[in-house]
């Protein structure tokens, strides 16, 4: 039934006022609630689990936006009610409500999208990470699971072949040798050319005091738009080594493999017989048969090396803190008897969340014992000098001594010696973050590197050489080294609408010692105590013990500002101020500024017809000024006294004192070199299989160091160290990786990297300080050869020119046919560097192999030009090639013994088979893995890759022939995750 009186009456004013009044609280109460705030913190994940480094959180329809950290997570203050947009390149965006009930904590999971994986990989930058979509710079990254396997004695090895202009030469077998890096070429000519290290934000440490084992990632920054962040440290490029964090669960991890080695190759000498045959053919009277059948270079060596190393990794953790702890152990035999090196390592890393995760600390140390023997390399030579009939033993059980120079038994020198070295490293850090106003993260990180060496040598009185000549020789050294660092900086990320915001400012404070002792002694009445009593020695000489110490500072500013629009555009610029005490009065401070941009071209609307196979195409370019303050040294500006070698009698004592005298003149203006570099890439991605860049660039390294010649007066001493010379390197590289085959049975992958760099003195000389030539290579020691050189540093040719006389063969006397005057014959620079490698698995089985490959640069083969020679014999021994070469002349320095030393080393092949477990976190991978396979060369040496770095003796092979060892080794993986 209709009731009128049901009906509101409009009429009424106070009605009417009441409705109004209503509407009113009720609108008002709504704006109140979508102005409320609430905090919002969480993690963002992949679909693996693994957290995301760099993921947008935005607030829908607003500017207010963040991203997530290095471990992924992030905090920011949105309004109740509003929506909050979770998005990462290569993912599915997640959409989130956030309610006045909501989680203050989420987690958040991304799924995989189809784009590109190059877009979306996460790189180190120094001081910060980045996206390597939006990079600028020319940075180069490998993943733990790209590192070159197998036998690793020095970390540096993992990058062999697989970065794009850096050479990792390691020029000899034994074991307890490193190896050199060059990044597009050598910057310096006395400084030291290898790169910075960083290991987890800390700069400047041994790269041996991190295990690959505990190695996440390597990120390898080549421009200066990317390394003059690290300012006078980072001309020759930077290397940031990001170690292994812990990962949500338990998990343990075994790797372990044992391998056999033998030496690949030797030089093929005469053996007794065919000495015998030789010695009867020439009807040689005076010919000396001993009765033996001796290969020298075998008895040096180990029929087979063994090789063993085990690793553990254990690692716990949860949204809150983690742990995680390894230990690993190597003992890796050299194929030439006594050499050998064993280590032990360990790490322990843990992390841990506080006041609702708005403050982190990290800590971790690492640290490792190596132990090794070093060998006398004068063996060599000795096992190519001796006459094979000669017998290791003579009929008494004793080495063999024939009288001769260069003719001591090589098995002795080998055997009746101790040396024992030991080398202790120690890395530890401490590091704070601290999140706050959403936008900003404050980071102060303090770390201590310390490395301690001791050496202990005897050579008793009656071993040959100093053993005998000294009555008995004992030596023990000591050293180390110690740096203290703190830095402290200050990040802000912000994202408004397209734009991506980031700028970093700090500080950064380093303290570096030194301090070493080391003392020797001849003349024991018995050899009973070897190194461990040298006060036993009865023979004092000047200089038998010495001490020394030193230090230095660096104190820096730095600073970098990143900005993306729309992941189309992007702008970095970076400075930093160095100030040093290696560095003259008069330049204590150096500025080093960077720019750079970079234009995803696919982006742009004009592209869109190309997205199904061009699914990435990125311009970049850059420009920056970085330094190298290596070659300075401490104390070399100031004026310093040194011990003269004469004496002065000091009538007030009655005794003989030394004289100290000006040992260095003072340099006010002694600077950093530095090197301005233009770059130029192009990053692209084809069909969402093939990813890849290209890179050119221009080097100009100036204010190059070296110690020129002055004259006596008006300086007190006859040299100085000064900044004058200029050199170029330009050069081009390529990186091309392809995913082939990828599906649930097949997964086949490849890469492919090439580099080409040349390289050009351009200045040596000033008005102050001239010199026209810089002689290099030294040949002092071999026969006939003293005081010559055999390489020059001259303006217009690049480092390492040989130069001497062009040979055109023999003439019809077996004599060497020269040119009149002398000339360039040859560099030690390669042309190009490759490296190649496959990945192919199918179901549970697995195959792989890498390789790499250095073109065009030339080497001395100062061995054969040593050993071919007609006098040798009969009393020493000729490698079987001599006796058909023609030759009838004595050794002759000329391009002759110049050799193209191109190679193709295939580094490793592995295959291998994994067992999965029913839990899919767990399996078990059992692999073969061989190493050193084989080389393709032409070259006539022992091997082709030789030391070609430094001034001293770059590119020559002069009987430094350890044989570098091929190894097969069976292996087992073990992961186990809870």
């Amino acid at each position: 039934m209709y009731n009128k009186n049901s009906q509101i009456n409009f009429s009424k004013g106070k009605t009417k006022k009441s409705f109004v009044l209503i509407i009113v609280l009720f609108f008002l109460t709504l704006t109140i609630k979508a102005q409320e705030k609430k905090t919002i913190s969480g993690t963002v994940y992949d679909n693996l689990g693994v957290t995301l480094a760099g993921a947008t959180i935005l607030e829908s329809q607003t500017n207010n936006g963040t991203t997530t950290d290095y471990d992924g997570q992030f905090q920011i203050e949105v309004s109740v009610g509003s929506e909050i947009v979770v998005s990462y390149i290569g993912y599915i965006s997640e959409t989130i409500q956030v309610t006045s009930s909501s989680n203050s904590f989420i987690k958040i999971t991304l799924q995989e999208d189809t784009f590109s994986l190059d877009a979306i990989e996460i790189v180190a930058v120094g001081y910060g990470t980045m996206r390597k979509s939006d990079l600028t710079g020319a940075i180069s990254s490998i993943s733990s699971e790209d590192l070159v396997k197998g036998t690793v004695t020095s970390t540096e090895q993992v990058l062999q072949g697989k970065i794009a202009g850096l050479v990792v030469t390691q020029d000899t077998g034994d074991p307890s040798s490193g190896s050199s890096l060059r990044l597009r070429g050598g910057t310096s000519l006395t400084a030291s050319n290898n790169p910075l290290i960083v290991v987890d934000g800390i700069a400047g440490v041994d790269i041996n005091v991190v295990q690959p084992s505990d190695i996440k990632s390597i990120d390898i920054l080549k421009d200066a738009s990317a390394t003059a962040i690290y300012g006078s440290r980072g001309a020759n490029g930077v290397i940031i080594i990001t170690t292994k964090g812990t990962k949500k669960g338990l998990s343990f991890n075994y790797n372990g493999f044992t391998g056999v080695s033998y030496a690949s190759n030797h030089l093929d000498m005469l053996s007794a017989n065919q000495w015998r045959g030789y010695v009867r053919e020439n009807n040689l009277t005076d010919a000396i048969d001993f009765g033996g059948n001796t290969n020298w270079q075998k008895e040096l060596e180990r029929s087979t090396a063994m090789t063993q190393s085990h690793t553990i990794n254990m690692s716990s953790g949860n949204e809150n803190g983690g742990l995680r702890a390894s230990i690993s152990y190597l003992k890796n035999e050299g194929t030439v008897k006594t050499t050998e090196l064993e280590r032990l390592s360990t790490s322990l890393s843990t992390y841990q969340y506080i006041l609702d995760k708005a403050i982190k600390f990290d800590a971790g140390l690492f640290a490792n014992i190596d132990k090794w023997h070093p060998l006398d390399y004068r063996i060599f030579e000795r096992s190519f000098n001796l006459n094979p009939t000669i017998p290791v033993y003579d009929n008494n059980g004793e080495f063999t001594s024939v009288g001769g120079t260069l003719y001591e038994n090589p098995v002795e020198i080998l055997t009746n010696r101790s040396t024992d070295n030991k080398r202790n490293r120690l890395l530890g850090y401490f590091k704070t973050e601290a999140n706050f106003l959403n936008d900003f993260q404050a980071v102060l990180n303090l770390s201590l590197e310390h490395n301690a060496s001791t050496g202990n040598t005897y050579k008793p009185s009656y071993a040959v050489l100093e053993g005998r000549s000294e009555n008995g020789y004992g030596q023990k050294t000591y050293g180390e080294y110690t740096t203290m660092q703190v830095e402290a900086y200050l990040n802000y990320t912000k994202t408004l609408g397209k734009s991506n915001i980031n700028a970093m400012a700090g500080y950064s404070y380093l303290d570096n010692s030194y301090e070493g002792f080391g003392a020797q002694r001849s003349g024991f009445v018995t050899d009973l105590f070897e190194y461990n009593n040298l006060a036993a020695g009865q023979d004092y000489r000047l200089g038998d013990v010495y001490s020394y110490k030193g230090k230095s500072n660096l104190a820096s500013l730095f600073a970098r500002a990143n900005y993306a629009y729309d992941s189309k555009y992007m702008v970095t610029a970076t400075i930093r101020k160095d100030g040093s005490s290696r560095f003259g009065a008069n330049n204590k401070w150096g500025i080093f500024p960077s720019a750079s941009v970079a234009w995803r071209i696919t982006g742009e609307n004009f592209m869109e017809s190309t997205e199904n196979w061009l699914t990435n195409l990125k311009l970049r370019a850059g420009y920056g000024v970085t330094g190298n303050q290596d070659g300075i040294g401490e104390y070399k500006s100031l004026s310093i006294l040194g011990v003269g070698g004469d004496s002065y009698y000091d009538p007030a004592t009655d005794t003989w004192s030394l004289a100290y005298s000006p040992a260095q003149n003072p340099n006010p203006d002694l600077k950093w070199e530095s090197t301005e570099q233009i770059n130029i890439g192009l990053d692209f991605s084809l069909f969402n299989k093939i990813t890849g860049s290209i890179e050119w660039y221009n080097k100009r390294t100036k204010d190059l160091l070296y110690t020129y010649e002055v004259p006596q007066p008006p300086y007190l001493v006859g040299t100085i160290l000064a900044n004058v010379g200029e050199l170029t390197n330009k050069g081009l590289e390529v990186t091309l990786n392809a995913n082939i085959i990828q599906n649930d049975k097949i997964n086949w992958s490849t890469n492919l990297t090439f580099a080409q760099n040349t390289q050009k003195i351009e200045k040596l000389s000033n008005q102050v300080y001239e010199t026209d030539i810089i002689y290099s290579g030294s040949l002092h020691g071999l026969s006939g050869m003293s005081n010559q050189f055999s390489q020059i540093i001259k303006e217009g040719y690049p480092v390492g020119t040989f130069w001497g006389y062009e040979s055109s063969g023999l003439d019809e006397n077996g004599e060497f046919i020269l040119s009149d005057e002398k000339t360039a014959i040859g560099n030690v620079q390669p042309d190009f560097t490759i490296g190649f490698g496959m990945d192919f698995s199918y179901n549970n089985f697995d195959f792989g192999f890498t390789s790499y490959g250095s073109f065009g640069q030339d080497v001395l083969n100062a061995t054969n030009m040593m050993l071919y020679d007609p006098n040798r014999l009969p009393a020493y021994n000729v490698p079987d090639a001599f006796l058909n070469s023609g030759i009838n002349s004595a050794p002759t320095y000329s391009s002759y013994w110049i050799e193209d030393a191109s190679f193709l080393r295939l580094q490793t092949v592995s295959l291998g088979y994994t067992i999965p477990f029913k839990d899919s976190t767990s399996k078990l991978r059992i692999y073969v893995l061989g190493e050193n396979l084989a080389v393709f060369t032409n070259y006539e040496g022992v091997d082709p890759e030789v030391n070609l770095t430094g001034l001293s003796n770059p590119g020559m092979d002069r009987f430094n022939n350890y044989p570098r060892p091929t190894t097969v080794s069976l292996g087992l993986n073990l992961n186990l995750g809870y």
